[in-house]
C-alpha cells in the first residue's frame, strides 16, 4: 500500500484551554487509540483529584505533567485521516514551556489553534499565533473549544463573539481568513471532533477531522539545492565517519561529493541508512546516517550543514533578521550576544544594529534605528555570530532561515533571516 501524504500537525494556543484534551479526543474518536486506555486514564484522572483530564493524558506521558495538569515538552504521536497521515506534535501552552513549543512548531505543516470559547483569547493565544507566523506555518485551523460549557451551553452568539476577536489577531500577523476554518469544538464531551454534533445545529462546517483533510500538503523542497543540519557524527568500526542528520530540502545520494559549512570540508556519499536499513536515496525530512569517505570524525562537527559542492550552505559574516521579542526581562540594545538557536547549531550571536521596530499588527515600521527593544516588539535587526554559523535566507530556504534566541534560560525572541551577507571561508 502506498503511504499516504505526511503532514505535520502543531497544537497551539493558551495554557488549560484544552490543547492536549483535544488531540486526545481526535485520536481516540478515529480509532487511534484504544477505548480501554482513555477508561484507564478516566480512573486514574480522578483518583488523583484531575477530572476531565483523561483525554489530555493520552499526550502528556511525563509523570509531572499529570501531577501539574499542564503539558511541559513536545509529543509526537501518529494518526491516519482518509487523506493523510499526520504525525501529531502537541506544544505546551504555558510560558516556561516556550522554548519546547518553538522546537514543535518549527516542524509543523500546520496549526491547530485551541482557543477557549469562555475567554476567548489570552496573552498565550497572541504570542503563539505570532510564532506561528514568525516560524513559518502558513496553514492553521482555529478550534473554539469549550463551546459546551458556554451559558448558555453550545451558544452561537458567543462562538461569532470569539471567531471574530481572533479573526482580528489572525489577520493582524498576516493570515488569509478565506483560508482558515474556524469550529466550534467540545474536545471534552466530542462534539464536532469527529462526528458532527446535534448540539450546535447552527453550525455547518467541517468537524475538526474533516478539516484537517482540506489542508495542503506543503511542496517538498526537493527542488532546492541540497541542505542536511548534522546532529552528530560518529565513526564507526569497518564503515567510517557517519555524520546523522535531517534532510531539510534537496536529495541526498550515494557517490555526491558533499561540503560541509562552516567546517569547509569535502566528503563523498559512501552509502545512506534510515532505521538501519540501506537507503538509495534520502528526501527532505528523512533522518539520516551516512557514510562519508575522505573525513575524519573530529573534521565536522554538529551544527555544520551538507550541501552540494556547487551550491555550498552560507556562512554568515552578518545577517539582517526579522524578531519578535516574546519575554526579557530588561531591554535588548546593540552589544547585547545571547544563543542564537538556528537548525543543530547554537551559536552567540551579537546585535549590532537595531535597524527598525514594526507594528506587529500591522507589519508598518513604527521607528527608525530604535535605541532599545522590549518585549513585545518587532524589530529588523542586524546580527554578527561570533563564530561561524550556516544561516539561509528564509525565502530561500525557509527550513535554515528560522531561529529562535535564546538567554538565562528561556526564549527571548524568535525570527527569520530575511538577508545574509557572505563570509569569505578560506
Amino acid at each position: 500500500m502506498a503511504e499516504k501524504p505526511h503532514l505535520n500537525l502543531v497544537f497551539i494556543g493558551h495554557v488549560d484551554h484544552g490543547k492536549s484534551t483535544a488531540v486526545g479526543r481526535l485520536l481516540a474518536d478515529s480509532g487511534a487509540i484504544e477505548p480501554y486506555l482513555i477508561e484507564k486514564y478516566k480512573k486514574l484522572a480522578e483518583e488523583t483529584g484531575k477530572a476531565t483530564f483523561e483525554f489530555a493524558w493520552v499526550m502528556d506521558s511525563l509523570k509531572e505533567e499529570r501531577e501539574r495538569g499542564v503539558t511541559i515538552d513536545v509529543s509526537h504521536k501518529r494518526f491516519n485521516t482518509d487523506k493523510y497521515y499526520f504525525t501529531i506534535i502537541d506544544a505546551p501552552g504555558h510560558r516556561d514551556f516556550v522554548k519546547n513549543m518553538i522546537t514543535g512548531t518549527s516542524q509543523a505543516d500546520a496549526a491547530v489553534l485551541v482557543v477557549s470559547a469562555i475567554e476567548g483569547p489570552q496573552a498565550q493565544t497572541k504570542e503563539h499565533i505570532f510564532l506561528a507566523r514568525t516560524l513559518g506555518v502558513t496553514q492553521v485551523i482555529v478550534a473554539i473549544n469549550k463551546i459546551d460549557a458556554t451559558k448558555p451551553a453550545y451558544d452561537q452568539k458567543r462562538f461569532e463573539e470569539v471567531k471574530d476577536e481572533v479573526t482580528k489577531l489572525l489577520k493582524g500577523v498576516g493570515y488569509k481568513m478565506e483560508k482558515v476554518q474556524i469550529i466550534p469544538l467540545s474536545a471534552y464531551k466530542g462534539d464536532n471532533a469527529v462526528k458532527p454534533s446535534t448540539n450546535l445545529p447552527w453550525y455547518k462546517g467541517p468537524t475538526l477531522l474533516q478539516s484537517l483533510d482540506q489542508l495542503e500538503v506543503p511542496p517538498q523542497a526537493t527542488n532546492l539545492p541540497l541542505r542536511l543540519p548534522v546532529q552528530d557524527v560518529y565513526t564507526i568500526t569497518g564503515i567510517g565517519t557517519v555524520p546523522v542528520g535531517r534532510v531539510e530540502c534537496g536529495i541526498l545520494k550515494p557517490d555526491m561529493k558533499v561540503i560541509f559549512m562552516p567546517s569547509n570540508k569535502i566528503g563523498e556519499v559512501k552509502s545512506i541508512e534510515m532505521h538501519h536499513e540501506q537507503m538509495l536515496m534520502a528526501k527532505p525530512g528523512d533522518n539520516v546516517g551516512f557514510n562519508v569517505r575522505g573525513l575524519a570524525k573530529n573534521d565536522i562537527k554538529r551544527g555544520d550543514v551538507a550541501g552540494p559542492v556547487d551550491n555550498p550552505p552560507m556562512v554568515a559574516k552578518t545577517f539582517t533578521a526579522q524578531i519578535m521579542v516574546l519575554n526579557h526581562p530588561s531591554v535588548i540594545t546593540v552589544g547585547y550576544t545571547p544563543v542564537f538557536h538556528c537548525h543543530t547549531a547554537q551559536v552567540a550571536c551579537t546585535f549590532i544594529e537595531l535597524l527598525k521596530k514594526m507594528d506587529p499588527k500591522t507589519g508598518q515600521v513604527k521607528e527608525e534605528n530604535p535605541q532599545f527593544l522590549k518585549a513585545g516588539d518587532a524589530a529588523i535587526v542586524k546580527i554578527q555570530p561570533t563564530k561561524p554559523l550556516v544561516i539561509e535566507k528564509a525565502k530561500d530556504f525557509p527550513q535554515l532561515g528560522r531561529f529562535a534566541i535564546r538567554d538565562m534560560g528561556q526564549t527571548v525572541a524568535a525570527g527569520m533571516c530575511i538577508d545574509v551577507e557572505r563570509r569569505e571561508m578560506t
